[in-house]
């Protein structure tokens, strides 16, 4: 996917305090940097935003870090965080490549990880770049807490069948699922939408959703 530059945007990010640098000089000590013993939860590929910020209101007993790779997006969210009356001590971003999520966090340092409406990757030969294969899931076993769990959204039914799949090779359980998330009773209680899930959804697209957690040894 590629990304139109936005001049400056590098410059904003490294002079906001809401983004961690170095992040891999805190693994292990995150609830250090929070200043508190609260869990902690990620969003892997946050966007602008919307979806973390919601969450991180909503759950003041919970610390937030958002993950972004492009500049250009994290940008966003911090203009976006900048016009906010309110303060949000619970949250924090990084701007950083997924792949490295080992060399940022400790194990059992995470306790969810959310995956909303990640790029799709369609190309066969960029498969294992999918934020759910197989091959990110053994990055997220890496860090996930014991009972940890990875929640993942999205519009897309290929990529949504590719994770059930990539779930089964690694070994890990479904613990829920829905292909009609908005219809669905039970697993659209407290929903936080993201931006593109208020744009699929309201073009009448399904909401698809699965929560994964580790087979018990």
């Amino acid at each position: 996917m590629r990304l139109r530059n936005i001049p400056g945007a590098g410059e904003v990010i490294e002079n906001s305090e809401w983004v961690i640098k170095e992040p891999s000089s805190h693994k292990g000590g995150w609830r250090q940097v929070f200043g508190n013993e609260n869990p902690i939860q990620i969003e892997v590929g946050m966007g602008k935003g919307q979806f973390i910020t919601e969450m991180a209101r909503r759950n003041s007993d919970i610390n937030y870090i958002g993950i972004e790779r492009y500049t250009s997006v994290l940008l966003r969210a911090v203009q976006k965080r900048e016009k906010l009356e309110e303060n949000i001590p619970n949250l924090l971003y990084l701007c950083m490549d997924a792949k490295e999520l080992p060399d940022v966090f400790a194990k059992n340092e995470v306790e969810k990880i959310y995956l909303n409406f990640s790029d799709p990757w369609p190309k066969d030969r960029h498969a294992k770049r999918r934020l759910p294969s197989k091959e990110f899931l053994a990055r997220y076993d890496q860090i996930l807490s014991e009972d940890g769990q990875v929640e993942f959204k999205t519009d897309n039914r290929g990529l949504f069948e590719f994770a059930l799949e990539q779930r089964e090779i690694a070994g890990w359980e479904l613990a829920a699922c829905t292909f009609d998330l908005h219809h669905d009773e039970e697993m659209g209680k407290g929903n936080v939408m993201t931006e593109y899930e208020e744009k699929f959804s309201g073009m009448g697209n399904p909401i698809y959703k699965m929560i994964l957690c580790r087979q018990e040894s």
